[in-house]
């Protein structure tokens, strides 16, 4: 049976890049589109143009090199934005406008001073003047997460009406629950007379740490594109991470659902975004930070010498990680130690091994992790010939 294709809209440009301190210059952006282009993703946010004139030449020039990927443009439901954003498009191969408002009563309310009504008739302006411009028009409903599905699904058959492809439904504070959040898909599935002509997007913040529980949630439910971020980066908790929901969604082929992402690439996108940005990746991070793959159990240590998928869901050979690393602690059991001394040249017999392994535990419990290099210091103090294990 084939997939479902889950479309891909990174925002790591644009998004991500509202981290405090993580500001990119127009020749780093340059090189991490060139690489969302060649990971797959199917569409690149680059960046909000009106915002400013840095911001609109890097949507202008990565729309002149991106080549397989749609260019995303971020305006307010603002004429001008709009003009703005489709002049920084003007050399995209497959342009795309993002425009929408906050539809929540609390923004509606406080931020605009305004009522449904006008909301209502804002958000179509919009849409139809960004359609003059170009074809693909997503429109996002800001604060969706916290709207009355009733009244949401009013906006988004409006918008549809006027011509947008890509409705978005934010989760813009982080707020909702799994549940609650792919029942707010599903209920815009049922609910929105022309839904067929458009493509339902989940946006996530991480506040509460739902952020890619949420996406996954709104896939089940009928979502067929997830907005997210490579390491999950974003303003104050983050956004949904790239690269949980595309091992996800592979990891589990029951949801039939799976994304263009070539997850080789996952591990030195990471790295690559995380030297640029000069925010380092959390060691315990999912998929790809410096513990993904690495055990100091001995329990565990034993298990995956034995068979790796004892311990490891995943190859990590399938994100570009080499290998699972085997980290010798004092937490570390017999066959931990034997198994990197092998690696260094020592075969060790059991009786030499317990001899070592005695040493060993001396050693570390002097030291957070035991090296390659204090295998040899490790052997000598136990007073073997170094000779007769090589």
């Amino acid at each position: 049976m084939s997939k479902d294709k889950v479309q891909i809209f990174d925002t790591t440009l644009r998004d991500g890049e509202q981290v405090p301190g993580c500001k990119l210059d127009t020749k780093q952006k340059l090189v991490i589109a060139e690489r969302l282009d060649n990971l797959g993703v199917d569409v690149i946010e680059a960046g909000f143009p009106i915002s400013s004139p840095g911001d609109f030449n890097s949507v202008e020039e990565i729309s002149k090199i991106v080549k397989n990927a749609t260019v995303c443009g971020l305006t307010r439901a603002v004429k001008k934005d709009i003009e703005v954003a489709a002049a920084a498009l003007k050399h995209a191969k497959t342009p795309r406008i993002h425009t929408g408002i906050g539809t929540s009563d609390s923004h509606i309310l406080h931020k605009f001073k305004s009522d449904r009504n006008a909301i209502i008739e804002r958000a179509i302006d919009a849409v139809s003047y960004a359609k003059t411009f170009v074809e693909d028009v997503e429109f996002y409903a800001e604060d969706a997460g916290r709207t009355d599905n009733e009244f949401l699904a009013r906006v988004c058959e409006a918008v549809v009406k006027a011509g947008a492809t890509v409705l978005n439904i934010p989760d813009t504070t982080g707020y909702c629950l799994p549940e609650e959040y792919g029942a707010k898909i599903k209920y815009l599935k049922e609910n929105v007379k022309g839904i067929h002509k458009a493509i339902l997007s989940c946006h996530c913040h991480n506040d509460l740490g739902l952020a890619t529980a949420n996406s996954i949630a709104g896939v089940i439910n009928g979502a067929r594109q997830i907005e997210c971020t490579i390491n999950g980066i974003g303003e104050r908790a983050g956004n949904t991470s790239l690269e949980e929901v595309v091992m996800i969604l592979r990891q589990h082929p029951n949801l039939n659902l799976d994304t263009n992402i070539n997850s080789k690439l996952l591990y030195s996108t990471s790295q690559m975004v995380s030297q640029k940005m000069g925010m380092m990746v959390q060691p315990n991070k999912a998929i790809v930070g410096a513990n993904a793959f690495a055990h100091s159990s001995g329990i565990h240590q034993d298990g995956v010498i034995k068979n790796r998928e004892t311990y490891e869901i995943i190859d990590p050979e399938d994100v570009g990680v080499n290998e699972s690393s085997i980290v010798l602690t004092a937490r570390s059991g017999r066959a931990a130690l034997a198994y990197r001394a092998k690696k260094v040249g020592y075969e060790l017999t059991k009786v030499q091994l317990d001899v070592v392994y005695k040493e060993f535990l001396k050693f570390a419990d002097r030291k957070k992790e035991v090296l390659d290099e204090d295998i040899q210091e490790i052997v000598d103090a136990s007073n073997l010939n170094i000779e007769s294990l090589t």
